[in-house]
C-alpha cells in the first residue's frame, strides 16, 4: 500500500467519523425548557393572560347599573326678604335583577310659595317619610336593557376566555417554529462546519501526495475546489444560523421582561420523533368541535344575538309602569308608627308610551334575526373548515413520518456507500471525483433528513394549533 493510499484511508476512517459524530457541546436548551420559559414570560402570552381580567371588570361594569345609588335635590328661592320655598328631597333608589325598583326617601319642603303638588303638612314640620315601589308591566317586564348588558357581558368572558387561548396558542405556535427552525439551521451549520474540515483535510493530504508524486495537478485543483465550495457552504450555514438564532431569541424573556440573548454555546436538543397513535385524529375532531376557540366565540356570539332578540321582541310591547308609594307609614318623621294602610296615605301612578309604527323596533328585532342566520352559517363553515385542515394537516404528519423513516435510511445507505468506496480505494478501484461525489450526497442527505425533522415537529405543532387545543397540547 503506497503512502497516498494510506492517507486516503485515514480520511475515509474520519469520514465515518463525520458521519456518526456526536456534538460534545453539553449545554442543551431542550424545547421543553424552552417553552416553559416561553409561556411563562412571553410578553405576548402576558396580554392574552390579561384579557379574561378585562372582562371582568366589563361584568363588573355592567353589574354597575344595579348598584344602589343616592339622589338628593334640594331647590331654594328667597327673593325681597320673601322665602318663596324650600324644597329638599333626599333619596335612595336600590334596582333590583326583578323587575321593580324601590326607593326609600325623605322630603321636607317650605316657604310662603310652595306649589300645592310639593305641599306638606305643617303638623310634621312640612316634612314627609316615603317609600315606594315601581315596577314595569309591559316593556321591560321579562328583560331590560340593563339585564341584557348584565347576560352578555358574562358571555363575553367566555369569549375573552376563548381569544386568550387563541392568542396564547399564536404565540406558542410561532415560538415553536422558532426552535425547530433553529435546529434546522444548527444541524446544517455543525454538518458544514464539520465537512469544511473534511475538505480541508482531503485538500492537505492530496497537495502531500502531490508532492510525493504520487496524485496528480488536477486532483489538487478538484481538492481545492472542493475546499472552496464547503467554505462558502459553510458561511451561508453561518448566516441560516445567526438569524434562526435571532429569530429565536425574540420568545426568551426573563421573569421582569427583559430579553435573553442565546449563548453560542447552546445547542437544541436531539430530535426525537413524536408517533401518533390511530385515535388522535377522532380525538382531535371532538375536541375542536368542543373547545376550538374561533367555534366557542361564533357560539357565544350566538348566544349574545339571542338576548339581542329576546330585548327586540320586548321592545314591541307598550311601556307600562306601575308605582305605589307609601307616605309617613309605618314611620313618620315625628317619630310616631302606625300600621301600614294601603288605602290612606299613599301615591300611586301610571307611566304609558307606545310607538304607534314601532319602525324602529321592528327594524331592529329584523336586523339581529339576519345577524343570528349569518352567524349560524358562519359556525357551520368554520367547523368544517377546521375539521377538514385537521384532516390535512395529520395526513401530512403522517406522510413526514414516512418521508423521514425513508430519509434516515437512504442516510445510512450513503454511509455503506462511503465504507465500500474505502475498501474500494484500497484496491485501487476508486478516486478523489467518487470520493467528493459521495461526500456531496451524503450531505445532501443528511441536510434533508435535517429539514424533514424540524418540518415533522412544526406540522405537529400547527395540527394542535388547527384544532385549538390549549397550549397546544402541551
Amino acid at each position: 500500500m503506497n503512502r497516498y493510499t494510506y492517507s486516503l484511508l485515514l480520511l475515509f476512517t474520519s469520514l465515518v467519523s463525520f458521519a456518526q459524530s456526536e456534538d460534545t457541546v453539553k449545554n442543551v436548551l431542550s424545547f421543553d425548557d424552552y417553552y416553559t420559559i416561553v409561556i411563562n414570560n412571553h410578553p405576548v402570552i402576558k396580554q392574552a393572560n390579561l384579557l379574561p381580567q378585562q372582562a371582568r371588570q366589563q361584568l363588573r361594569l355592567a353589574k354597575g347599573a344595579f348598584d344602589p345609588k343616592i339622589e338628593a335635590k334640594w331647590d331654594y328661592k328667597d327673593l325681597s326678604d320673601t322665602n318663596y320655598w324650600n324644597l329638599l328631597d333626599v333619596g335612595m333608589k336600590i334596582p333590583t335583577w326583578f323587575p321593580l325598583d324601590p326607593k326609600v326617601g325623605f322630603e321636607r319642603n317650605r316657604g310662603d310659595f310652595v306649589n300645592q303638588e310639593n305641599f306638606i303638612d305643617p303638623k310634621t314640620n312640612n316634612e314627609q317619610i316615603y317609600a315606594g315601589i315601581s315596577i314595569p308591566v309591559g316593556k321591560g317586564l321579562f328583560i331590560d336593557q340593563r339585564r341584557a348588558v348584565v347576560r352578555q357581558a358574562r358571555l363575553f368572558q367566555g369569549m375573552a376566555e376563548a381569544e386568550q387561548v387563541k392568542e396564547i396558542n399564536k404565540a406558542l405556535l410561532n415560538a415553536t417554529k422558532s426552535y425547530w427552525e433553529w435546529y434546522n439551521a444548527f444541524e446544517n451549520y455543525r454538518l458544514m462546519e464539520q465537512s469544511i474540515s473534511i475538505a480541508d483535510d482531503i485538500f492537505r493530504r492530496t497537495k502531500q501526495a502531490f508532492d510525493y508524486g504520487e496524485a496528480a495537478m488536477i486532483d489538487t485543483v478538484q481538492a481545492k475546489i472542493s475546499l472552496q465550495k464547503r467554505r462558502i457552504d459553510f458561511e451561508n450555514a453561518k448566516i441560516e444560523k445567526v438569524k434562526a438564532t435571532l429569530m429565536l431569541s425574540n420568545n426568551l424573556w426573563n421573569a421582569d421582561g427583559v430579553p435573553l440573548d442565546l449563548a453560542d454555546q447552546v445547542i437544541p436538543e436531539e430530535f426525537l420523533q413524536i408517533t401518533l397513535e390511530d385515535s388522535v385524529l377522532g380525538e382531535l375532531f371532538v375536541a375542536a368541535r368542543a373547545n376550538h376557540p374561533e367555534l366557542m366565540k361564533l357560539r357565544l356570539k350566538q348566544d349574545a344575538l339571542l338576548i339581542d332578540q329576546r330585548l327586540a321582541k320586548e321592545n314591541l310591547k307598550p311601556q307600562v309602569d306601575l308605582s305605589y308609594v307609601l307616605l309617613d307609614q309605618p314611620f313618620s318623621p315625628v317619630g310616631g308608627q302606625s300600621g301600614l294602610d294601603l288605602e290612606d296615605n299613599f301615591k300611586v301612578g301610571v307611566d304609558f308610551s307606545f310607538p304607534i309604527f314601532l319602525r324602529k323596533e321592528r327594524a331592529k328585532l329584523k336586523q339581529t334575526q339576519f345577524k343570528m342566520v349569518d352567524n349560524q352559517l358562519a359556525i357551520s363553515f368554520s367547523e368544517r373548515r377546521i375539521l377538514n385542515e385537521i384532516n390535512s394537516k395529520y395526513n401530512v404528519v403522517l406522510t413526514t413520518s414516512r418521508l423521514i423513516q425513508q430519509q434516515q435510511g437512504m442516510v445510512n445507505n450513503y454511509e455503506i456507500i462511503v465504507r465500500a468506496e474505502r475498501l474500494n480505494l484500497t484496491q485501487g478501484e476508486s478516486d478523489l471525483f467518487k470520493l467528493n461525489a459521495q461526500l456531496d450526497k451524503l450531505i445532501e442527505s443528511k441536510t434533508k433528513l435535517f429539514k424533514l425533522k424540524s418540518t415533522y415537529q412544526k406540522d405537529i405543532a400547527e395540527l394542535y394549533w388547527i384544532a385549538g387545543i390549549r397550549n397546544l397540547g402541551n
